[in-house]
């Protein structure tokens, strides 16, 4: 119980009601609650008991999926601005950015840094309150609350909370008294210092139909993008679930081969690997290119593919270019540094993005054998994780790389 006078204790409630009640959950457990009183005031602890013994009384419980967290989240341009703001939020909730407004079409990622957020704070918040369900959620409960006429209640439950985090924000369209309720919630945890994180699969701007009065307040705030996955974020996101999912591949060309063919969002990714697993299990196939091909036709049967997977021939045209050296250069035996390093880098590269095996790639650079090419590839990644020029120049290769496929 914290005393203060009069004409500044609604002040300090609101101005340092979160701070003080962050301080006392961090010292005393997660548990306790903080009351700004008058200084004659009689002190009751029978309130903050009852609190104490019925959670749901205050702010709303969520639970969040414990896959889905920060260290899960494949990073990359496509996500970058968001990934980074919502962990300046996880860490730093009401100080960053608030609101935080997560933008883009479905299956890019949204639900998970939600999801991480929540994580985060339930595990590293010192007891802060986290609030969590969809716009479709808020809209039932409000149904609910007004039927019941527990309003109060309602108020409550999205209102004592340190963290909001609403998914789909879009579907508050055309729900006039829902629109008014969510504005009327936004603007007393805002006023409070509550941090807010909003997803929708458009910008604020596209949402017509929403007043403008809530619109200005999405865009008060930090609003982040995600788009679509690039090929080399694509394959990341597909080996994480093959290393986390314990998955034998025969060869990484069937990676490769559904990187190329799914494009548009991670969820699509992850559900055609899926299907892949699924039918190596039931005919005994090995999960390599030819299987991942006939699945994939299968799955979009009047799609051709998005592009062609690149080659050894491809990396190594590139490689002599990036390097202003001959084909029959890069395939000698010469080992002076102007030859050995771009013939490493070749092979590195080749390595990560063709889906070809050792010995077929070094059949590809005069006939040598494997070992030579594991070696070429970890001088090459010992370069490039030591020498910021070196990494510079091997991105911009691969950046090539990607774009002419």
């Amino acid at each position: 119980v914290v005393a203060a006078p009069d004409e500044i204790r609604s002040w300090v409630a609101d101005r340092f009601g979160r701070v003080l009640q962050t301080c006392a959950a961090s010292i005393l457990g997660p548990q306790v609650s903080v009351d700004v009183v008058a200084p004659d005031a009689t002190i009751d602890p029978a309130p903050a008991q009852r609190r104490r013994e019925s959670p749901q009384a205050g702010a709303c419980d969520a639970d969040f999926h414990p896959k889905l967290t920060f260290d899960q989240f494949v990073i990359g341009t496509s996500n970058r601005l968001a990934h980074g703001a919502a962990l300046a939020v996880a860490e730093l909730p009401g100080q960053a950015y608030n609101p935080l407004f997560l933008y883009g079409p479905p299956g890019l990622g949204k639900t998970h840094l939600l999801h991480a957020i929540g994580n985060y704070i339930r595990t590293h918040g010192g007891g802060l309150r986290v609030c969590s369900t969809t716009a479709e959620g808020f809209t039932n409960e409000f149904v609910a609350a007004l039927q019941a006429k527990d309003l109060d209640g309602f108020k409550a439950r999205f209102r004592d909370t340190d963290v909001l985090l609403i998914d789909d924000v879009q579907f508050l369209q055309r729900k006039a008294k829902t629109e008014e309720e969510f504005f009327h919630t936004f603007n007393a945890l805002y006023e409070t210092g509550s941090q807010l994180v909003l997803t929708c699969d458009r910008l604020p701007a596209d949402m017509a139909a929403l007043e403008d009065r809530l619109l200005e307040r999405f865009q008060a705030g930090l609003v982040a993008e995600l788009k679509p996955p690039d090929l080399t974020m694509r394959l990341t996101i597909l080996r994480k679930r093959v290393h986390h999912d314990g998955i034998e591949l025969a060869d990484d060309g069937a990676l490769h081969a559904i990187a190329h063919r799914v494009s548009s969002n991670a969820r699509a990714l992850e559900g055609a690997l899926i299907r892949v697993v699924a039918y190596h299990s039931l005919t005994g196939r090995p999960i390599d290119v030819d299987l991942a091909g006939d699945v994939l036709d299968a799955l979009y049967p009047n799609a051709a593919p998005a592009s062609q997977p690149l080659t050894i021939a491809r990396v190594q045209e590139l490689t002599c270019e990036a390097f202003s050296i001959s084909h029959d250069e890069l395939l000698s035996s010469g080992r002076s540094g102007r030859i050995a390093w771009p013939r490493q880098v070749a092979m590195y590269l080749a390595r990560q993005h063709t889906g070809e095996t050792l010995p077929a790639i070094g059949r590809e650079f005069g006939g040598r054998n494997h070992t030579t090419v594991m070696y070429a590839c970890r001088k090459a990644g010992e370069r490039i994780a030591g020498d910021p020029a070196a990494r510079a120049a091997v991105r911009a290769l691969e950046r090539r790389l990607v774009d002419n496929v």
